[in-house]
């Protein structure tokens, strides 16, 4: 179960799923819409233009794109390598640092592609990172495909209690051993796995809540070498090779279940990149 002090409820998981499709199908329509020529703004506003038309409340921060190089991103200012999030880092109505904000540069052939957002879909709160390329790619492709080892590490250690800390060494020297080394920009603890912060735009059955503040306090990304806590997650590894990124970000459910399998659970597994690995294992 999850705790009502977390603030969710295991009954509430089937809206959250619902609002995490409708994110990625936004991505999705969005992506098969971008050409030569269509600059980081103008895909950040079609992203914007489809969740209003949907019914999303964007009032956490604005939907972002990233082309090319910018894929490869450093970490946000104000986040701590070593400790976590900063006191204000992803808290709803917080806006993003101004390096990671859409930009005039254009989409090319072979050049990939992230689209990132974090609207309030069928009142509830939502995350989605999904990566493309405008043609074929291999270093992309490898990418996309050694996301999948990312994937299940992430279940299988949170399932065993590790905490963020221990998460994400695990997860870097994994990178190492599929040959991307360790990043110059080393990804921080909390922009690999963090607690959903609740819009105040999020609704229960009742009027609009909140979440506390700073995440879910000590228990979330400021508290390092503590075990993610039952609750909703945001799971975001990302991977690059020189001039080329990839990610995906997705939601995971964390629950006081004694279960293993029960413990820890993606919330859907009918997405775009858990289907590209389902199709790639077929085709083998």
């Amino acid at each position: 179960m999850l705790p009502t002090k977390t603030g969710r409820t295991t009954a509430e998981l089937p809206a959250f799923r619902r609002a995490q499709q409708r994110a990625y199908a936004c991505a999705e329509s969005v992506a098969a819409r971008l050409r030569p020529g269509t600059t980081e703004r103008e895909a950040a506003r079609m992203q914007l233009e489809w969740l209003r038309e949907h019914g999303g409340v964007n009032r956490s921060r604005p939907p972002l794109a990233w082309f090319g190089d910018r894929t490869v991103l450093p970490a946000p200012a104000g986040l701590d390598r070593t400790a976590g999030l900063s006191r204000t880092a992803g808290l709803a109505g917080c806006a993003p640092p101004r390096r990671l904000l859409p930009t005039d540069r254009k989409l090319a052939a072979g050049m990939p592609f992230v689209l990132d957002m974090a609207p309030v879909l069928a009142g509830r709160t939502t995350v989605v990172g999904y990566s493309g390329c405008l043609g074929p790619d291999p270093v992309h492709e490898r990418l996309m495909t050694d996301l999948r080892a990312h994937r299940e590490l992430l279940l299988r250690r949170v399932r065993e209690r590790r905490t963020l800390r221990e998460l994400h060494e695990e997860v870097e020297r994994l990178s190492a051993v599929q040959g991307y080394g360790t990043p110059p920009r080393t990804r921080p603890l909390g922009a690999l796995l963090h607690p959903v912060a609740a819009s105040p735009y999020e609704r229960e059955s009742g009027p609009a809540h909140r979440l506390p503040p700073r995440w879910s306090g000590r228990y979330g990304c400021r508290a390092p070498d503590l075990p993610p806590r039952p609750g909703l997650w945001v799971a975001e590894p990302h991977l690059w090779f020189r001039g080329t990124g990839a990610k995906f970000a997705e939601l995971l459910v964390v629950t006081d279940s004694r279960d293993p399998e029960q413990s820890a659970f993606w919330l859907d597994d009918d997405l775009p990149h858990v289907r590209r690995w389902q199709e790639e294992a077929q085709a083998v």
